[in-house]
């Protein structure tokens, strides 16, 4: 029996869809179509006070590589300040969590999902946007609240109220 090998899957420095989730700018990289779900990788710019609030997945890691700037990564275990060059695992089991940035200059993360999945989620709910540029964020009102809420149920999340982890 022949053994099939796959092309290497190559981005440039602006390709890939780019999409405005919470005021943040998420580039998918690579997503669960490319990999046989297997993971998926996307590019977190984070403005000042940028960050999603508190959520948890029980079903997959999410991994995070701050390449610029710095995060507040909140849990219930604690907190830890995420500087360039940290990582960071999200292991599975479903333990609420979050990030902020404090300061102010934009982060850029580089996520890393295992199983992929995640990247549908982000461009179920966020809206299109140009690489490196930044939309407002949406006013969080209780309709948004309860839409986002499903979306993220759906695609294996839970979504905590912003002061969960104070």
């Amino acid at each position: 029996m022949e053994n099939s090998k796959s092309d290497p899957i190559t981005f440039g420095s602006q390709d890939g869809q780019c999409v405005s989730v919470v005021g943040d700018t998420y580039r998918i990289l690579v997503t669960g179509k490319q990999t046989n779900g297997e993971f998926a990788t996307m590019e977190f710019l984070v403005p000042p006070d940028g960050g999603p609030g508190p959520h948890s997945h029980a079903d997959f890691y999410e991994t995070f590589f701050v390449a610029e700037g710095e995060v507040e990564v909140k849990s219930e275990a604690g907190t830890y300040t995420a500087a360039k060059g940290s990582y960071v695992v999200i292991p599975k089991g479903g333990i609420v969590h979050n990030f902020k940035n404090k300061t102010d200059k934009t982060a850029k993360l580089l996520c890393t999902v295992i199983p992929a999945g995640l990247e549908d989620f982000f461009l179920e709910i966020g809206k299109p946007v140009a690489a490196g540029k930044f939309l407002p964020p949406p006013k969080m009102d209780p309709e948004l609240v309860k839409k986002m809420a499903a979306i993220a149920e759906k695609h294996g999340q839970k979504v905590f109220p912003p002061d969960y982890l104070d």
